[in-house]
C-alpha cells in the first residue's frame, strides 16, 4: 500500500529544512537503512536513512526546495506495481499553503482529514517587526559623466574640450572663468590630469541607483535571525569589559612554536575560560524561559562560534575543564573543519553552557556579542593590539587584548561578571598557568 515519506526533525530547534540532495530517484527500491537524502537544517547538512523498505514512486520536494518538519517529501509503495492514483500524502503543510477561510477566490477543494497545520511558529520578536521593503530603483536616473556625455553637460568651449582630450585633462577638475562659468582654453592650466585617481568619476554606472536582488535565507540564517532577535528583545543584557596585557601570552606562543608545539591564541582563551568557569560556577548558567527558572549547568561545555558559508554555528567542546591546552587545540580544529563543511553530528552542536566568540583573527579590537539562549553569558574576544602601556610608572610599548562579557541580568549580577573577568585576566596574563 502507498505511504508517505515526510521531512524528519533532525535537531531540537529544527522547524524546516532544505532538501540538499536526493540519494535515490523515482522508481528506485530503497532498503531500510539506505541513505535517502541530505537535508540542510538549522545546524548542519545531515544524511537521513530510510526507516522502511519500499519503492519511491513520486518525489514531491525537489533538491533546493524547503519543507517544514513532517511535510510530505515523497510517495512510496511496498510493491513496484501498486497504483498511487488518488492517494493523498499524509503530513503537515507550510502555513502559506493552507486554505484561508473566507478568502476571496478560495477553492472548495476537499482538505484531507489529517492535520495540516504548520509546525513552525513565528516568535513575538519577529512578528512585531514593521514591514520594511526597499525602495524601487530610480529607473529614469542618469549620471552625468566626466565629459558631460550623459545627463547635464559640463559647460566648456569646443576648443577647451579638444585641448582637454589631447592633454588628458579631466574637465571635472577645472573651474571655468568664461561667461556663466564656461570652461575656456586658458582654464586648462589648472586642471588635473585624467587617470585612475581623479576628482571626477571616469566610469558611468550601467545600472540604476537602488538596484538590488533578494537572496533567500539558508536554514541556519533563519534560525540565527529568529533566536538572536528573541535574545536581544527579551534578555536583559549587561556588559563588562576587561583589557588584559597579552605580552606574556604572545611570548609563550612563540616559545611553544619554536619547540614545534603550535597553539593559537584562541586555544589559550578556551583553556582560561574553562578554568575560570570552574572557579566561578555561577557563570556556567542559563535561564529556562518556560519555567522562569535559573539553570546551573553541572558540566563545562564550551560553545565556540565558527563562521561557515551558510552562517554562524557553535560546535561544542564537552568537559572543557578536564582537557589540557593541546587537547582543546586539536578538538577545536576538528570541530571547526566539520562545521565549515556542514558535517557536524547532532551531539557536536546541541547544548553548551557558555559561548566564546573570537574576532581577533580579523584584527577587530573589540565588539559586543548577543547571548545565545538558554545560556546566560557569552564572551567576545578582540584582537591583540600594539599600544603604549604603563608599567612601573613608565610608558612603554605593549600588547593588549580586550574581552567583553555579555551577561543575562536575570541570572547574573555585575559583581559575578567582574569576578569572572578578573580571574580570566589572571590566567591570560600568567599564561604558564594554562599549561598545568
Amino acid at each position: 500500500m502507498p505511504f508517505t515519506l515526510t521531512m524528519p526533525k533532525l535537531s531540537p530547534t529544527m522547524e524546516e529544512g532544505t532538501l540538499a540532495k536526493w540519494r535515490k530517484k523515482e522508481g528506485d527500491y530503497v532498503k531500510a537503512g539506505d541513505i535517502l537524502f541530505e537535508v540542510a537544517t538549522d545546524k548542519a547538512t545531515v544524511e537521513h536513512s530510510a526507516l522502511d523498505a519500499g519503492f519511491i514512486r513520486k518525489i514531491l520536494i525537489q533538491e533546493g526546495q524547503s519543507a517544514v518538519v513532517n511535510q510530505p517529501l515523497a510517495i512510496m509503495t511496498e510493491k513496484q506495481d501498486e497504483s498511487i492514483e488518488g492517494y493523498k500524502p499524509e503530513g503537515e503543510m507550510p502555513k502559506s499553503e493552507l486554505p484561508t477561510p473566507g478568502a476571496s477566490g478560495a477553492t472548495t477543494q476537499e482538505v484531507p482529514a489529517i492535520a495540516v497545520q504548520a509546525t513552525g511558529t513565528v516568535s513575538t520578536a519577529v512578528r512585531a517587526q514593521p514591514a520594511c521593503v526597499p525602495e524601487p530603483p530610480l529607473k529614469n536616473y542618469q549620471f552625468s559623466g566626466p565629459d558631460g556625455e550623459i545627463g547635464e553637460r559640463i559647460p566648456a568651449s569646443p576648443l577647451a574640450k579638444k585641448m582637454a582630450r589631447d592633454k588628458g585633462i579631466d574637465l571635472t577638475t577645472v573651474k571655468g572663468t568664461g561667461p556663466h562659468g564656461r570652461i575656456v582654453s586658458r582654464d586648462l592650466d589648472l586642471g588635473q590630469p585624467a587617470g585612475a585617481v581623479t576628482f571626477g568619476r571616469r566610469e558611468v554606472p550601467s545600472i540604476a541607483p537602488g538596484t538590488y536582488e533578494e537572496i533567500p535565507l539558508s536554514p541556519i540564517r533563519k534560525i540565527i535571525g529568529q533566536r538572536l532577535s528573541e535574545a536581544k528583545t527579551f534578555i536583559p543584557h549587561f556588559y563588562t569589559v576587561q583589557e588584559i596585557l597579552a605580552d606574556k601570552m604572545v611570548s609563550l606562543r612563540a616559545e611553544l612554536a619554536s619547540a614545534g608545539l603550535k597553539i593559537s591564541y584562541n586555544d589559550c582563551i578556551l583553556r582560561a575560560v574553562a578554568l575560570s568557569l570552574r572557579e566561578h560556577p555561577e557563570m556556567n548558567s542559563g535561564f529556562n524561559s518556560v519555567t522562569q527558572a535559573m539553570i546551573r549547568f553541572k558540566t563545562i561545555d564550551l560553545s565556540v562560534a565558527v563562521s561557515s558559508p551558510s552562517g554562524l554555528i557553535t560546535p561544542i567542546i564537552r568537559h572543557a575543564d578536564f582537557k589540557n591546552i593541546g587537547q582543546l587545540s586539536q578538538e577545536m580544529k576538528v570541530l571547526a573543519s566539520k562545521a565549515r563543511e556542514g558535517k557536524l553530528q547532532r551531539e557536536e552542536y546541541t547544548g553548551g553552557s557558555f559561548t566564546v566568540s573570537n574576532l581577533g583573527m580579523y584584527g577587530i579590537s573589540e565588539f559586543v556579542a548577543i547571548i545565545n539562549p538558554p545560556q546566560a553569558a557569552i564572551l567576545a574576544v578582540g584582537g591583540i593590539q600594539e599600544c603604549a602601556v604603563v608599567k612601573e610608572g613608565q610608558i612603554v610599548p605593549g600588547k593588549t587584548m580586550k574581552l567583553t562579557l555579555s551577561a543575562d541580568h536575570r541570572v547574573l549580577d555585575g559583581a559575578d561578571a567582574a569576578k569572572f573577568l578578573k580571574t580570566l585576566q589572571k590566567y591570560l596574563e600568567s599564561p604558564s598557568l594554562l599549561l598545568l
